[in-house]
């Protein structure tokens, strides 16, 4: 499939123009066979733009597009699928309520008896393929039923079933663990032996270092340079996507804290099955500190940042804002008064309305009083001068306050979010995974705020499944394990012992 060159793939002088805005502006690549490419930029750089134009999900304004040495031209995902291009989108393309092999031979389905689905032999196939690339995944379970990983796995099957031999990963490992990131690594290297192809879209410098053979960098839509891996460091790529030092590490003076602002005592919370999450958890935070909770994904984390917000019933214990205590059932409204901010986890999910424009969704909290809004009247331009503002303040890229929140890159999405949070004022800050998915870039803003507001007496609760956020940005250290707090340190503790607390090597308060 190579050309003359060694190329699979070419794309030469691609440009994609939206109204106001050049999402790519002459972009050259290429992709070699065998290699793993890494496409690195920041949100909004251009990089799924350019990759959907790859896959024919968009139409360039320029360029071309050549695939073993021969131009083409895809108006659909089904010439690329043809031409042996597949892609692995950041949101999953599944369908919940059909099995694995049902969602891996849908629209080209085996037959039997020239009509008849031949489900046996799908099943059989899709066995194949997971034991030859390593892509450990029952073909009989539901979509529903498996994890995210898991997911992950089925839509790469997806991809091979239909012939791929370039494969597109976009943020593959937004949405994974660290050990599930760890498993992706391994069968990207199993392809990659077998002599697949594969395009790996991130803003993650340490997985770039890792897996890529050669690196390319987006910067607003125009590329800076591809490098090779050897030689390439952290800074270098940071500085090649931002345009200037970015700082990998925080830097904050000692924490003041003052009066206790937060306050939560022996909380027990359960799950949907009634089966415990939370065990017993007690802790304060105070004014002026940030309070990190660590500990890997699934042990009780997410129960106890939507009990404290309102968003699940506790069983027993309570939840105390500046000392007015709450208790069994409290609505998220009552904790929005009472003082809490809250970064969700999942931006689409708790953060955003995705069809309501940027100056709606900062009024999410306060649509119904004064100055938005009295006597039962909205008034449409107050929200719109506001999200003005506050997109000038926060450098909300990619739009204006009429602007759908869906046309936004991730990492400006989760900007709005903590635009409409911080500009509250709120008592105290919950954050969690605040910078989940989001590029070297914001990551430096995000931290830098959170800080911000630490300093000007906001209490901030962080809760983060990665470790070094964790030990960069906290002044106390919180670590969960199967619902419990089994540890608590000072800001510069290490990391060794919080890794091994965080794995149950201790069981017992600190």
């Amino acid at each position: 499939m190579a050309d003359e060159s060694g190329s699979v793939l070419e794309l030469q002088g691609i440009t994609k123009r939206y109204p106001g805005i050049v999402a790519d502006d002459r972009v050259d690549f290429d992709l070699r066979r065998g290699e793993v490419h890494a496409l690195l930029g920041e949100n909004g750089a251009g990089k799924s733009t350019l990759m959907n134009i790859l896959y024919g999900l968009t139409k360039p304004d320029e360029g071309e597009i050549l695939v073993g040495g021969k131009h083409v031209s895809f108006s659909s995902a089904k010439d690329a699928i043809e031409s042996g291009i597949g892609m692995v989108h950041q949101h999953f393309m599944l369908i919940p309520v059909m099995t694995v092999a049902e969602n891996i031979v849908l629209g080209v389905e085996p037959v039997r008896d020239g009509v008849l689905l031949d489900e046996r032999g799908a099943e059989e196939r899709v066995r194949e393929l997971s034991q030859q690339f390593g892509l450990a995944v029952d073909p009989t379970a539901l979509v529903s039923s498996i994890t995210v990983g898991q997911q992950q796995r089925v839509e790469i099957l997806k991809a091979l079933y239909r012939g791929a031999e370039i494969l597109i990963l976009d943020e593959p490992t937004a949405v994974l663990t660290p050990q599930e990131a760890g498993e992706l690594f391994a069968i990207v290297r199993s392809l990659q032996a077998d002599g697949k192809s594969i395009i790996f879209i991130t803003h993650k410098l340490n997985e770039v270092l890792e897996i890529a053979d050669r690196i390319t960098v987006l910067r607003r839509g125009k590329r800076i340079d591809t490098v090779s891996r050897q030689g390439a460091t952290e800074e270098g790529l940071a500085r090649m996507m931002v345009g200037r030092e970015v700082l990998l590490r925080v830097d904050k003076a000692p924490a003041s804290p003052t009066d206790v602002a937060l306050e939560v005592k022996d909380l027990q919370v359960v799950d949907e099955r009634n089966l415990e999450k939370v065990r017993g958890v007690s802790f304060t935070v105070r004014r002026g500190e940030i309070v990190a909770i660590a500990g890997v994904d699934g042990n009780g984390q997410t129960e106890l940042v939507e009990a404290i917000t309102g968003l699940r019933r506790i069983a027993s214990g309570t939840v105390a804002v500046r000392g007015r205590e709450f208790e069994g059932h409290f609505t998220p409204r009552m904790m929005i008064d009472a003082g809490i901010g809250h970064i969700p986890e999942d931006r689409h999910r708790r953060g955003l309305v995705l069809e309501f424009n940027l100056a709606e969704n900062i009024a999410l909290h306060d649509y119904d009083r004064p100055p938005d809004s009295k006597r039962g009247w909205l008034y449409p331009a107050r929200l719109v001068q506001r999200a003005a503002r506050l997109i000038k303040e926060f450098d909300i890229r990619g739009g204006g306050p009429l602007t759908l929140a869906r046309a936004l890159s991730g990492g400006n999405q989760q900007k709005v979010v903590v635009a409409r949070e911080v500009a509250r004022n709120p008592v105290a800050l919950i954050a969690a995974q605040p910078t989940r998915g989001l590029d070297v870039g914001a990551i430096e803003y995000v931290h830098r705020r959170l800080v911000a507001e630490r300093d000007a007496g906001r209490a901030i609760l962080l809760v983060s499944l990665e470790l070094d956020e964790v030990l960069s940005l906290a002044d106390r250290i919180l670590v969960m394990y199967e619902g419990r707090i089994v540890g608590e340190h000072a800001a510069g503790a290490g990391e060794e012992e919080i890794g091994l607390e965080m794995l149950g090597g201790r069981k017992e308060a600190a």
